[in-house]
């Protein structure tokens, strides 16, 4: 049984809010960088343009890549051969996002009661998503999420006859339906199968995929791959002012499922698709 101290844990969540505020990982950064010469729109290739020179203030100067700095989403997998010595992990994970938000200037966006709204001005409590592993580790995913894409996305619960072709068309109304509002280019995170609300963790989950890797179902691969190829047909492009480059990935997560549902989530991320893994 290894040992880990709660103190570790607030440390790196910490660090991590920071870092993935401030800093996009390398595959998303490379995913908006290659998108420039591949947008045939001059409108659309001189927004894309913007967007690489926000990456590069940001980075320079330690400020945030958007203002909105999220609600802290953390997928976590826990070994079964740890334990955690001092609070109880979800206090310091918590801990951890309080001090990360305020030590690095974050803008707080949560709001304690979804009606009487008042600000709990540390960005706490997270949204904490727990997996139990082999092994003696835990890791850690943060994936900040802001809500002008999260507003955007939807929940679906299909019926099985409506297959492939019914997946594809809730997948690509979804993107229409954002339009705009979900700042374009997007990063399209499905959950396919499951119930109801596992869809929707899987599609959430699918937005940490690293960028252009798919899926390991060949089937799921191809669908992931047209579905990209039919969103950028549509028009909507960077900013939602026309061009081709209306996504930059569609990452589909699939697990099983009942035999009278196809429960289907999509999951809205907009080009600042945020986050970091961490082992301890």
């Amino acid at each position: 049984m290894r040992i880990i101290s709660a103190e570790e844990i607030t440390k790196n969540v910490r660090d991590m809010c920071i870092e993935a505020n401030i800093h996009l990982s390398e595959d998303m950064e490379k995913a908006i960088r290659d998108s420039v010469n591949k947008e045939d729109s001059s409108l659309g290739r001189q927004i894309l343009g913007q967007l690489c020179e926000n990456l590069d203030v940001a980075d320079e100067n330690n400020i945030p890549i958007c203002q909105d700095t999220g609600m802290a989403v953390f997928f976590v997998n826990i070994g079964q051969d740890v334990h955690v010595e001092g609070m109880n992990i979800t206090d310091a994970i918590n801990e951890g996002v309080r001090q990360g938000y305020t030590d690095g200037y974050l803008r707080k966006s949560v709001v304690k009661d979804p009606l009487i709204r008042e600000n709990t001005k540390d960005n706490t409590p997270a949204i904490i998503h727990y997996d139990i592993v082999p092994g003696e580790n835990i890791e850690i995913t943060i994936a900040p999420k802001g809500f002008g894409s999260e507003n955007m996305s939807k929940v679906y619960m299909l019926k099985p006859a409506d297959g492939e072709e019914g997946v594809k068309n809730a997948v690509l109304q979804a993107v229409k339906d954002a339009g705009p509002n979900a700042c374009p280019p997007v990063f399209v995170g499905v959950g396919l199968g499951g119930d109801f609300e596992l869809a929707a963790k899987m599609a959430k989950k699918a937005l940490t995929r690293k960028a252009g890797v798919h899926s390991d179902r060949e089937h799921i691969a191809r669908i992931e791959k047209e579905l990209l190829d039919t969103i950028n047909s549509t028009g909507i492009g960077p900013g939602g002012l026309g061009g081709k480059i209306t996504a930059l990935a569609v990452n589909i997560e699939c697990y099983a499922t009942h035999i009278a549902g196809m429960p289907l989530a999509v999951n809205m991320c907009c080009h600042v698709n945020r986050h970091v893994t961490r082992v301890i």
